[in-house]
């Protein structure tokens, strides 16, 4: 019994403090201390302040380590009051909050970002290409980082090193802060590589095969690999392969002609057109040809041998040469023609060479 009268004797003194502390006239009074449920800092300490509203005097003393950057921590309600009493802190109306929430603000900036940042201090440096065909490999896992909140400057590169032959890179970066104090400072290593996108085949295809859109992918490949011959996906469905290739390999330009329309040996239409004339002969076609490629084709009837364009498949288009009219004579209008055998005679003579007499 006289250790209960002992604690109820400390507590009436604590609140006779906490009146003291405060203020007791009624309009000068100090409003009472309140607790905050949810809570923000910035920095690496929790003080009074941070979760008491009208903290008074006590309001800048650390009571707690915050949690780590960007992270949300809980403190039971009790725990913090057991603490604020021993900060001679008391009085304080809880509002029936069970426990605080703690939030660390942070800058967040995520792996993503630290990638394309690196692309761009490495973008045309050394005889690489844009930012956006940069394939890299770095020496460590990439991830997202958390920075104090302060640090509210832009990601500046001060160091850019890269070796052509090997690929490798060393990019050093500087994050300026608000309180003026040494920035942070972040290096990256690695490998780039400069990439393209190439048309890929899915399966093996022999020569003269026509590739179909099932036969290809798109996909990024060194520009090592490639060259600057890399054919695209618009322009290879429909060619025709020169040569053997297997699934797996990058089609580039050269891998690729037009399709022979006319293959050797095939029995072909000739085609004969003119105004108001169309005509049809079959032949056998003695080369194979692309479209506009000129062929020769046997004519099946009269047994000759002509040239012509393919025009279509199985189709060639051939020519007949038209008769040279001759030349019309204007005669200007001032001449003095006396008659029209004059005239015709004269036509005559300015057209031909001169004719020998005739031998009776």
């Amino acid at each position: 019994m006289m250790i209960f009268r002992s604690v109820l004797l400390a507590t009436a003194l604590l609140a006779v403090t906490a009146v003291a502390a405060f203020g007791q006239d009624g309009d000068d009074a100090i409003a009472p201390p309140v607790l905050r449920a949810k809570v923000a800092v910035a920095d690496d300490v929790v003080r009074i302040g941070d979760i008491i509203d009208n903290a008074g005097t006590a309001a800048q003393i650390a009571i707690y380590r915050a949690p780590d950057l960007g992270t949300t921590g809980s403190l039971p309600t009790a725990q913090v009051l057991s603490v604020l009493q021993a900060h001679q802190v008391i009085g304080v109306d809880t509002r029936d909050i069970k426990a605080v929430s703690i939030t660390r603000l942070s800058r967040l900036i995520e792996a993503k970002e630290i990638r394309l940042q690196v692309a761009r201090a490495l973008e045309h440096h050394s005889g690489l290409g844009d930012a956006a065909n940069l394939s890299l490999t770095f020496d460590q896992d990439v991830q997202d980082l958390q920075f104090d909140a302060s640090a509210t400057g832009a990601i500046q590169p001060i160091a850019t090193r890269y070796e052509p032959r090997s690929g490798r890179f060393d990019v050093g970066f500087e994050i300026g802060n608000d309180n003026n104090t040494t920035p942070v400072k972040l290096r990256f290593t690695g490998t780039a590589i400069e990439t393209v996108e190439a048309v890929v085949l899915t399966r093996d295809v022999q020569r003269n095969e026509i590739l179909k859109s099932s036969d290809v992918i798109t996909e990024r490949r060194p520009k090592a690999e490639i060259g600057s011959d890399a054919a695209a996906r618009d322009a290879v469905v429909g060619m025709q392969m020169r040569r053997q290739l297997r699934a797996g390999q990058a089609l580039r330009t050269t891998d690729l002609a037009k399709p022979d329309l006319v293959q050797r040996d095939d029995n072909v239409t000739l085609i004969y057109e003119s105004t108001g004339l169309y005509l049809t002969i079959r032949g056998k076609a003695l080369d194979s040809g692309a479209e506009g490629d000129i062929v020769s084709v046997l004519n099946l009837q009269s047994k000759r041998t002509i040239s012509g364009v393919v025009i279509g498949r199985g189709q060639v288009a051939i020519s007949v040469a038209t008769p040279r009219l001759p030349t019309a004579i204007e005669i200007p209008a001032s001449a003095n023609v006396g008659s029209a055998e004059t005239a015709a005679a004269s036509v005559t003579a300015s057209n031909s060479s001169p004719i020998a007499p005739k031998a009776e």
